[in-house]
């Protein structure tokens, strides 16, 4: 099995680049995407029909803003929308999809660069999803976690650390909360297989860092420990353009 994480910045606007065409060659079994940007209306039928998936979405209230989907070819057993939080429910950054051997968490986590109070809403959202997965474990043991977590976790996963320890992505108490999660028994697969710099799957537009690969690596799979034994393989896809984010995949025996 094949699962594909990406941020797409705007599910309408990748439509029109290569996402049809990534999906053809890929061939994924399950794709989650983060920042769709869009409402499920908003979207084509001729889209909304494509393939043999399930489709389902969360969506922001606010238009044009934040938003994840999951497409699936196994039926899940059950699908959530959020954590019944309203003040992170609004933003529909939450998509659970329970099956039978896992569940799936795809999550479009808070950037807190903006402001002191998105800071204090991303660290509020990243702890309160601690609290979730330590409840959630009582049902079910097998978890993976996937998308844009907006942290860099060590020096290694971004290419300039020292010029970026006090901006939000890479401060410490961000850092810190990744540490917690693994703590509590979940493992970063890409770190797994790959120990080595220069990989990132985000770059910044404005100052063209992508053709220089001055990135971070932000988006990520994080597997409990009970499933270890399942994964076969993670890695990234930074030839894949069309976003700001490139896609990353988990292979699952």
């Amino acid at each position: 099995m094949k699962i594909i994480s990406w941020n797409v910045n705007g599910i309408r606007a990748i439509l029109k680049k290569n996402l049809i065409e990534f999906l053809e060659v890929q061939n994924p079994d399950i794709l989650c995407i983060q920042e769709t940007k869009a409402h499920e209306e908003q979207l084509t039928k001729k889209f909304l029909s494509y393939g043999d998936w399930y489709k389902y979405f969360f969506s922001a209230q606010k238009k044009g803003y934040s938003g994840v989907a999951t497409f699936t070819k196994i039926k899940p057993i059950e699908v959530l929308n959020g954590f019944n939080i309203d003040k992170f429910d609004s933003e529909g950054r939450v998509l659970i999809t329970e099956f039978n051997e896992f569940s799936l968490f795809n999550i479009y986590f808070p950037n807190g660069k903006s402001k002191k109070e998105r800071l204090e809403y991303k660290m509020e959202f990243y702890n309160y999803l601690l609290d979730y997965l330590k409840e959630y474990k009582k049902k079910q043991k097998n978890i993976i976690i996937c998308g844009d977590v907006n942290t860099a976790h060590t020096e290694i996963d971004l290419a300039r650390p020292k010029e970026n320890s006090k901006v939000s992505g890479f401060l410490p108490i961000e850092r810190e909360w990744i540490d917690k999660l693994l703590e509590s028994g979940f493992v970063d697969f890409f770190r797994k297989f790959n120990k080595n710099p220069n990989n990132y799957t985000w770059w910044d537009y404005k100052t063209r860092a992508r053709e220089r690969n001055v990135g971070w690596r932000i988006d990520y799979f994080f597997v409990s420990k009970d499933f270890e034994k399942n994964i076969k393989n993670a890695y990234i896809l930074p030839e894949i353009m069309g976003s700001d984010h490139c896609p990353i995949v988990l292979e699952i025996k």
